[in-house]
């Protein structure tokens, strides 16, 4: 190890001009990138092609637009003789400023007017040593730095030097002193977040690394406990994916799917801040929607449409539209009629179905088998025939009458609501799978007029969905990322499933968070069910935004809700960041308002997490007491005080957390522990339980 190291030595001030120079010389490159892309015109032979062409370019010129907040690169990487080469004496911290290849790793690329480098993207093959390099393997390195960086300016960098012991020299504004470890790399996770979720481009662990950069035709499911950093990863691979196979992705299309609306609010800026525009967020019922969904099933009855028994029961309804056909078609063409016997037309029908066609593509083969038949006793009458003469016989209205009898449009709409509203069709469907008392919490006590006026349930719109994809196929993606996979049903799986069938897919989750009564209990079936049984499973369980004690506090919970799972470790120690207090029933309101001013003092967002009937009595006393009262609906960006029914806490993240009456969130429904454990992990800073009734018996 090196001696101590002052500020003369190293030529800190010196060293932070340099970097800053360097800094507003890769703002203005990058501004001139933009210009040049803004002044290309527009050429095209058609205006169609124009338009296409024109809102390239302005995707182009977005992803090329400056964050005055958001540094422009954020490490840098020294070989100085080259890859391999140490560049340093032993025993000593020196650097030398002037290294044969430095690379400034970046969130995009940016290049001088003669087409030099001077940010390389994090994506790129030559920054992941920044990720991956230690001093037991330095990839080549010399020297590692990390900037530091406030409101998007420069202001300190740390230096770590990989040709000895893990030295590290830390330097704030011009300071200089020995660090174990990153002061900067802790100082970015600890950073307070209001509002919506932000990259961690420039604090990725090798773990998270190796998900990120995963093969695009590889499927990977993220076991992540809360904290570990399992959402920004998945979104951090959909921008690896969108730089390293651009073609391909934007071309099959990347869909990021989440829980709710406030969820993909929060997460909304991630890409965009990495220069990424072109994959799609949206939720699992707003992907189903092909119904309006407004109504809601019982517990009950959400169990049974969830279940993966349901696609049999959806296929059965469907086929059993075919009929035998009664009499045989006779087709008149100039002198000549010409028959095929109704029994022929039965085994043609056979046929298709022991294909494993679907419905929509069978029905239209069949009028061409059917027409196919007729022409080949044409031409062994003499007859010349030809690709015309075969689309006019399909066409015949003898023949489309055939086929609408003994093969049956169908709509899927149609199809769930016969199923649902008629006890007798649904029995034919469900016999041998699904109880007399299963099937009658399917049916409508009281059947709607028609399809238009049915209240369906987001479980319907998936069963709606599945139906659709017998009828046609699905179209499959490049990739999709689905966040909080515990929560999903067999059957959201299937259709999500579907949609990925030539392309790969990323599964976010935490089984110990699932909340739902069909969330699954274990990885190995949900991925049964999305189609991807080969899937890797990685697991993250180092916590890196919630303090050791918050999660220590929450894990008493797991050995109740989840006691495969083996409990976080957190790298963060904050002996204060945990505070249990009991109150009256009485004292809660005065309680609750003073530990909400005091939060609201600290920088960061505040969040009070009730059960979700209680939001509005919190948000009451908070309003008594002269505080905000604003009740999270959606959109995260409310004001740093928030309340939050525990429904829609999960995937969020606070500075502070006041978690109320953790009993009345465990008692509220079946899986109330699970839901506990969400609201008690989502803050990164400090985290107050507040409580009147007895804390629930996992946490005394």
């Amino acid at each position: 190890m090196a001696s101590a190291v002052t500020g003369e030595d190293q030529g800190a001030d010196q060293v932070l001009a340099v970097e800053r120079d360097h800094l507003s010389r890769s703002r203005e490159f990058l501004r001139l990138m933009r210009e040049d892309v803004l002044s290309l015109p527009a050429l095209a032979g058609d205006r169609v092609s124009q338009e296409y062409l024109k809102a390239d370019l302005h995707r182009r010129a977005e992803s090329l637009r400056d964050l005055p907040d958001t540094p422009l690169f954020f490490g840098r990487l020294d070989y100085a003789d080259g890859p391999g080469g140490s560049g340093q004496p032993p025993g000593t911290t020196a650097i030398p400023e002037q290294a044969e290849e430095r690379f400034y790793i970046g969130r995009r690329h940016v290049h001088d007017q003669a087409g030099h480098p001077v940010v390389i993207d994090w994506r790129a093959p030559v920054s992941r040593p920044f990720y991956r390099a230690s001093q037991a393997e330095p990839m080549g390195l010399a020297l590692r730095r990390r900037f530091g960086f406030n409101r998007g300016q420069l202001t300190a960098y740390e230096d770590e030097v990989f040709t000895q012991a893990g030295q590290l020299v830390s330097v704030t504004d011009g300071y200089p002193a020995v660090q174990p470890t990153s002061r900067i790399l802790i100082e970015e996770i600890e950073r307070p977040r209001s509002g919506s979720m932000r990259d961690i481009v420039a604090t990725i662990q090798p773990e998270q690394d190796d998900i990120v950069r995963a093969a695009a035709t590889e499927s990977v499911c993220v076991q992540g406990a809360p904290g570990t950093g399992k959402t920004a990863v998945g979104l951090h691979r959909v921008a690896y994916l969108l730089y390293a196979h651009r073609e391909r992705m934007s071309r099959g299309g990347v869909l990021v799917l989440g829980p709710n609306q406030a969820f993909l609010t929060y997460i909304r800026n991630v890409l965009p801040a990495l220069g990424e525009f072109d994959a799609t967020q949206t939720s699992v019922t707003e992907l189903l929607a092909v119904v309006p969904i407004r109504g809601t099933d019982s517990e009950y009855a959400a169990r049974i449409k969830g279940d993966a028994r349901m696609a049999e029961v959806l296929r059965r309804a469907l086929w059993e539209r075919l009929t035998e056909p009664a009499e045989q078609l006779l087709l008149a063409r100039g002198s000549r009629r010409w028959r095929v016997p109704a029994a022929q037309i039965g085994g043609l029908v056979d046929e298709l179905r022991k294909r494993g066609v679907r419905y929509g593509t069978g029905r239209e083969m069949l009028s061409h088998r059917i027409a196919h038949v007729i022409l080949t006793q044409m031409e062994a009458a003499g007859e010349s025939c030809d690709d015309r003469t075969h689309e006019a016989v399909r066409r015949t209205s003898q023949v489309r009458s055939l086929v609408d009898t003994v093969w049956p449009k169908a709509d899927p709409v149609r199809v769930v609501f016969t199923l649902f509203s008629d006890p007798a069709a649904l029995a034919r469907a469900a016999d041998g799978l699904l109880s007399p008392a299963e099937q009658a919490a399917l049916t409508w006590p009281s059947p709607p007029r028609g399809p238009g006026s049915a209240r369906w349930s987001a479980a319907d719109a998936v069963l709606v969905d599945e139906v659709r994809d017998l009828l046609e196929r699905t179209a499959s993606l490049a990739h999709i990322v689905v966040d909080e996979a515990q929560d999903l049903s067999a059957m959201a799986c299937r259709a999500i499933g579907r949609r990925c069938t030539t392309g790969s897919v990323t599964v976010l989750g935490d089984i110990a968070q699932g909340t739902t009564p069909w969330a699954a209990r274990s990885w190995e079936h949900l991925l049964g069910h999305l189609g991807k049984p080969e899937t890797s499973l990685e697991v993250l369980n180092t916590g890196y935004r919630v303090p050791r004690q918050i999660l220590d506090f929450a894990s008493r919970l797991l050995g109740v809700i989840a006691p495969d799972l083996a409990p976080a470790v957190s790298v963060r120690q904050d002996p204060g960041s945990l505070t249990v207090t009991e109150v009256t029933e009485q004292t809660m309101a005065q309680t609750l308002a003073a530990t909400c001013t005091a939060a609201l003092t600290s920088p960061g967002s505040v969040a009070v997490i009730t059960a979700d009937g209680d939001a509005a009595e919190a948000a009451a006393m908070l309003a008594a007491a002269g505080l905000p009262d604003a009740i999270l609906d959606g959109n995260i960006d409310g004001g740093q005080l928030l309340v939050v029914p525990v429904g829609l806490a999960k995937g969020l993240e606070f500075d502070h957390v006041v978690v109320v009456e953790p009993a009345r969130i465990a008692a509220a429904e079946a899986r109330g522990l699970q839901r506990l454990y969400v609201a008690l992990t989502r803050a990164v800073s400090s985290l107050t339980v507040l409580h009147a009734e007895p804390l629930p018996a996992p946490l005394r």
